[in-house]
């Protein structure tokens, strides 16, 4: 039996998980941004998640794929936001170490290695590492949508993240995979970490303007329908509790 693609790949010590929805104009310069932040920490692997777009994405990732070993595409039918499309993907991921980042290219793959450096110090104890974004290239009133629920939740919450909005992120596989999922896990990851007992750290990063397409969120599903999830999230951590440790004691012990 011939050997598969995944079988002639070195297991990776490392997953790159894109969402992409209709990123098709993106795509090429991201890949090789990856190729180039990763090139000293090899193996790993860049699983691509494609939304349901209508565009040439899929196409693009095939082209691009055909050269490099290490990228993978998985597809939805048809698109199911960003967290379903990040679920499916650290769902595929092969390795431990998970980094997440959007696929319009504002996230600078460059910082990667400074986000790993940061995971590996702390571990085991520390399970996400979250980027920050400083010099932020979005409109003014983006920006005011993404302070003003930023400030909300850490009010509500109390997880002492300053964005949480930032796709660059590195956390071990297993902790996510353990998380209730639901719709727009992404934007509580860290308080949802945290719940769980873990620690977490912070690297500030460049943000970058988008060089094609726009943006897929607006004012709505950014804020007012957050608001919802943020006391579903707020509950969730309300009701958590000890998780008792259970040993089974021998009927001739002493």
């Amino acid at each position: 039996m011939p050997e598969t693609r995944e079988a002639r790949v070195e297991a990776p010590l490392v997953s790159v998980v894109v969402p992409v929805r209709d990123e098709a104009e993106n795509i090429s310069q991201l890949v090789d941004e990856i190729a180039a932040a990763m090139a000293k920490r090899r193996p790993f692997e860049a699983v691509f998640v494609n939304d349901g777009s209508r565009d040439a994405t899929e196409s693009v990732l095939r082209l691009c794929a055909a050269t490099r070993p290490w990228l993978r595409q998985i597809k939805h039918a048809e698109s199911c936001g960003q967290s379903a499309a990040l679920r499916s993907g650290v769902t595929a991921a092969r390795a431990p170490v998970v980094v997440t980042l959007d696929g319009d290219g504002q996230n600078d793959p460059a910082f990667i290695p400074r986000l790993l450096d940061a995971l590996a110090a702390g571990a085991p104890a520390l399970a996400l590492v979250a980027g920050q974004r400083v010099k932020r290239q979005d409109g003014a009133f983006k920006r005011f949508q993404s302070g003003v629920a930023n400030a909300v939740r850490r009010a509500v919450l109390r997880d002492a993240t300053r964005d949480t909005g930032c796709g660059l992120k590195v956390f071990r596989r297993d902790v996510f995979l353990a998380l209730p999922y639901f719709d727009a896990l992404h934007r509580f990851l860290p308080a949802l970490v945290r719940r769980e007992g873990y620690r977490l750290d912070y690297v500030e990063v460049v943000d970058r303007p988008r060089r094609f397409g726009r943006s897929h969120y607006g004012m709505w599903n950014r804020l007012w329908i957050g608001i919802v999830d943020l006391l579903g999230v707020f509950w969730l951590i309300r009701r958590r509790r000890r998780v008792p440790e259970v040993t089974e004691v021998s009927p001739d012990a002493r």
